[in-house]
């Protein structure tokens, strides 16, 4: 089963065509003749599609869209409105309300599978993003994108190309973007294939208009699929245009990775529409991946130090100790203490307690390279844990760290005089038979307990030096 689909329309031997239809190509297929009960029918069945006839019994298609938006859920369900043979104004009012797709009767049926599939696809991905970042508030917003019609969408000012238009000739390109400037206000840039060398690529465009015309055919579908496997561009959204009333190619399209496609050639009203409606798209899906990228990182680092937490260091240490063994090389695991910080907190307030833990981050990230491990255990505690690295040098870079300590007092912010601070470290040496054996975990765990006993011994010794563990685990 590829997923489920609902037809909406109030002519029975339409349903029962486009179910055999449907059908035959593996989807659940569920019927509805109107509007009444739909709300209930929808969340029922909770369809990855819904195939509706421009005109109902009792309402039409904008009114299924009305109906459907309060719930961002139901909101986001791909729409494909069907309207009457070459009604090129009600498939620009279908687009305009806010239909993901507006196809002409009769339904060609390769097109019809194709615009499905692709449809599916997108729903998938949005429903995907959607699902990992609960946390974001999408109430009063549509996550499809094309809730509201075209003109109510403000466009803010971007600092890339939003549009790039590619064609076989730049004169065609550029013809495009002087019929588009007139409808969309997005940065344009023309480009034919000769000068995909040009490409913007960091950042890419949020769109690209692909023509598939005359001799452009062959390497306009090669840009498609090009486009959607590079990681610059994959999340572009692609329109791919065709010669007019060449339904095969522009299902081809399709298959090939565009996200929509103008089945009667490049006008500027239309792909207009089509463009606001996947930049919205585009724009809403960016935003989730920077909250889900926002979560992983608040999921991983100390929000106030901005080092890795304990969650993250245990599983990256592991990774340190086995590539050791693999390699044959040390590795050593130090443990650092910030003396006396009760100190600073009593006599000079928690937020100069703060400032002075944010400025240890700061300088134990300057002190090492970016194969160091560092994170902040908890409190005034850090573990660091360096690869590749010899009993000898370890101690000599543990050193090296309580100097950049010690040896330079903290301005704190709001604190007239300076504030010293000293730490104290402790440092147990890895080796790749330590880790090796039947439970790497336990072994593990036991270097970090040695280069605990160590700094409590550092501790114990007065404070602001480095103690290194005794070479056989306890």
């Amino acid at each position: 089963m590829q997923g489920t689909i609902l037809i909406l329309d109030g002519v029975s031997t339409t349903r029962i065509m486009l179910k055999v239809q449907l059908s035959a190509a593996w989807y659940r297929v569920v019927q509805a003749s109107r509007l009444a009960g739909i709300l209930h029918l929808v969340r029922k069945v909770r369809p990855d599609l819904i195939i509706t006839s421009m005109s109902l019994p009792d309402g039409d298609a904008t009114r299924l869209r009305q109906l459907l938006q309060p719930d961002p859920l139901l909101a986001a369900i791909p729409i494909i409105a069907v309207v009457g043979q070459n009604d090129r104004p009600a498939k620009l009012r279908a687009l305009q309300a806010g239909m993901d797709e507006a196809l002409f009767q009769p339904l060609d049926d390769r097109l019809l599978q194709a615009r499905i599939r692709s449809l599916i696809r997108s729903h998938f991905t949005s429903e995907d993003l959607t699902l990992a970042t609960p946390a974001v508030t999408i109430r009063g917003y549509n996550p499809s994108g094309m809730a509201d019609p075209a003109p109510a969408y403000i466009a803010q000012p971007q600092d890339h190309d939003q549009v790039v238009l590619l064609a076989d000739q730049t004169a065609t390109a550029a013809g495009w973007r002087r019929a588009l400037e007139r409808e969309l206000p997005y940065r344009m840039r023309a480009m034919s294939f000769g000068d995909l060398d040009r490409f913007p690529v960091r950042p890419g465009p949020d769109a690209a208009v692909v023509d598939l015309s005359g001799p452009a055919r062959d390497a306009g579908l090669r840009l498609l699929a090009d486009l959607r496997a590079r990681g610059a561009t994959r999340d572009t959204a692609v329109i791919a245009v065709p010669p007019a009333g060449d339904l095969p190619l522009a299902a081809e399209a399709l298959d090939r990775g565009a996200h929509d496609v103008l089945t009667d050639g490049f006008d500027a009203e239309e792909l207009a529409l089509r463009l606001d409606a996947q930049i919205r798209r585009k724009a809403m899906a960016d935003r989730l991946r920077a909250t889900l990228r926002d979560e992983l990182q608040a999921a991983l680092r100390d929000p106030m130090t901005g080092l890795f937490n304990r969650r993250y260091a245990m599983p990256r240490l592991a990774e340190i100790a086995r590539a050791a063994a693999d390699r044959g090389e040390g590795f050593a695991v130090m443990l650092a203490d910030l003396d006396e910080f009760k100190r600073v907190n009593d006599r000079w307030g928690h937020p100069a307690g703060d400032a002075v833990l944010v400025e240890t981050a700061h300088r134990l990230r300057e002190a090492l390279d970016d194969s160091a491990l560092i994170a902040r255990m908890g409190g005034e505690e850090f573990l660091i844990a360096l690869p590749r690295c010899t009993a000898e040098t370890a101690a000599r870079t543990a050193d090296f760290l309580r100097r950049s300590l010690s040896d330079t007092p903290m301005q704190v912010m709001g604190v007239e005089e300076p504030i010293h601070i000293s730490a104290s470290i402790g440092v147990a040496p890895g080796h790749p038979a330590q880790v090796s054996g039947p439970d790497p975990a336990l072994a593990l765990s036991r270097l970090i307990r040695r280069a605990d006993r160590a700094l409590y011994a550092a501790k114990r010794d007065g404070r602001n030096r480095v103690t290194l563990a005794q070479t056989a685990p306890a």
